[in-house]
């Protein structure tokens, strides 16, 4: 990785505004070891957002960001809907599709960066809730897959349509009631890790984002294996604390309660043998590295 791409011209570096020349000093682009205890110090990790007090999305936006391995030669495909208010504040290249195509999008771009960039690592992540992921854009979803697209795609799991009022999504959970479903889900969440699982994925994780470091980790497993292997899938519980009744200081809480052992959102995690080989490939890499700098 390096800092060349967002470089300022000497000649201009005085005009230039004050948040970029502080993008370029301090980016972590460029650093081998970012990670999310970058937040906080690094401008380009959401300075500021537009989504609600306490939103667990925000939470999971920093994360993910500071996870890339390789963030100015990555492209976002972000779709209609919360995730949408954020693309704007992002320092990565991002493409905003319509609602539900986001995975058609990322298809034709994965194909087009390769013809353009041969032979140079180019990551493309999709990041989209769960109505554009399991509802309105199903079928782009699983074609995506079926075709073993090389991209990691990302559902920011709500368990309803946050962004239009509370109606019912596939993914909420039976029963529940929301402002715009008052009869309650009358059946079962969508299992969409174990429909990606079926449908080719090589790598999936079904969780929260309660802890930093774990979104770090399948973040960054989820997109190299995307790289080699083939396409990979992350379902991550962001509830909407405003539709759900919850105060803004309660979200990571709710959180922490989903994914309890025997709780709805407790870690799950499918690796083909495939994937597994590649990530113990990587990781005697870094033993070997490390071994040589001490």
């Amino acid at each position: 990785m390096s800092k060349e791409k967002i470089q300022i011209c000497p000649e201009f570096y005085d005009i230039m505004p004050p948040e970029y020349r502080d993008l370029v000093e301090q980016a972590t682009f460029g650093k081998e070891d970012r990670g999310w205890k970058d937040i906080g110090q690094s401008k380009e990790l959401i300075e500021e957002h537009s989504l609600c007090a306490g939103c667990p999305e925000s939470m999971a936006f920093r994360y993910i960001l500071a996870s890339l391995p390789n963030p100015e030669d990555t492209v976002m495909v972000g779709s209609t809907g919360c995730t949408s208010l954020v693309f704007p504040h992002v320092a990565v290249h991002n493409i905003h599709s319509l609602f539900g195509n986001q995975n058609a999008i990322a298809s034709g771009l994965k194909r087009a960066l390769s013809v353009r960039f041969p032979g140079k690592i180019k990551d493309v992540v999709v990041l989209a809730g769960d109505g554009a992921t399991v509802d309105i854009g199903l079928d782009m979803t699983l074609q995506a897959w079926f075709r073993r697209d090389k991209f990691t795609t990302i559902c920011f799991d709500n368990e309803l349509y946050a962004n239009t009022g509370g109606q019912e999504s596939g993914l909420m959970q039976k029963g529940f009631v929301a402002k715009m479903a008052p009869v309650g889900k009358q059946f079962e969440k969508v299992s969409l890790p174990e429909i990606a699982r079926e449908s080719g994925c090589v790598y999936v994780v079904h969780c929260t984002v309660s802890k930093p470091n774990l979104v770090e980790k399948i973040v960054k497993n989820a997109v190299l294996l995307a790289r080699e292997v083939g396409p990979t899938y992350l379902q991550l519980y962001t509830p909407c604390i405003l539709e759900i009744g919850k105060d803004s200081m309660e979200g990571l809480q709710e959180m922490r309660d989903s994914e309890r052992p025997g709780e709805r959102f407790r870690y799950k995690e499918y690796v083909t043998e495939e994937a597994k080989k590649y990530l113990a490939e990587i990781e005697a890499q870094k033993k070997e590295v490390s071994a040589i700098t001490a």
